[in-house]
């Protein structure tokens, strides 16, 4: 079955696919139901990120605009085991004001995009970590890590440690590869303001790839039977 691969255009260097890829938006529902009919595309499987909430809706109206049916690939979210502390927050902004009114050190892994009105809040240190270089912090005020994932809990208890971190904020974006922090938050008793995903239109939704495979009706070898993404951050601490 021949296929096109999507990506926003946010990264510099996104990771090369094995198969025919573009880059860069649609010009809104209404362009990308364009492209569907004008690409005779048949079928449509929503991968992005699951914070890409304006991607997702337009992918819905644009899917309905064109009669193109659409699936949802969505990765599981995480689940807190017994020895978290996190406090679920809806938005990124209930997450601004939920840290303390005292200077803290806090790890901020929610993507440069989000990051300045945290940097406008004047008490604390952030650690900052993005996937391509650009982004400039006063060491006052914080440092940035240039590192792609998938991240370890070795190397995130690491980075916890050198840097003296007291709260974690983060995505709950579910996945192996961003589950590391978490994990090594648990691992060293430091609290966790979660970001829940924001609410989208019902859609059908596959967690695995293989329902996706079988949704488009290709055969699905069993290995592809597990999730996208580990659910659960429920190993033991550290």
């Amino acid at each position: 079955m021949p296929a096109t691969f999507s990506y926003a255009g946010r990264t510099a260097q996104p990771i090369a696919q094995p198969l025919p890829t573009r880059v860069g938006g649609f010009g809104g529902p209404e362009g990308l139901a364009a492209y569907l009919r004008e690409q005779r595309i048949t079928h449509v499987i929503d991968a992005t990120h699951p914070f890409a909430a304006q991607m997702s809706r337009h992918a819905i109206e644009a899917c309905a605009q064109a009669g193109v049916p659409l699936l949802a690939l969505q990765r599981p979210p995480w689940r807190p085991g017994p020895c978290d502390r996190w406090h679920r927050v809806p938005d990124l902004d209930a997450a601004l004001h939920a840290l303390p009114a005292t200077p803290s050190r806090v790890f901020l892994a929610i993507g440069r995009q989000h990051v300045q009105p945290f940097l406008r809040r004047t008490p604390h240190w952030y650690l900052l970590r993005i996937v391509e270089p650009g982004l400039e912090v006063p060491p006052q005020r914080g440092a940035v890590v240039v590192q792609r994932g998938p991240y370890t809990l070795q190397g995130d208890l690491a980075l916890l440690r050198t840097h003296c971190i007291e709260w974690v904020v983060a995505k709950n974006s579910g996945g192996e590869g961003g589950q590391a922090k978490l994990l090594a938050a648990r691992a060293l008793g430091l609290p966790v303001l979660l970001i829940e995903r924001p609410a989208l239109p019902p859609r059908p939704i596959a967690e695995t790839i293989a329902e996706a495979l079988r949704w488009l009706g290709l055969p699905a070898h069993e290995d592809f039977d597990t999730p996208r993404a580990a659910p659960r951050a429920d190993t033991p601490p550290v």
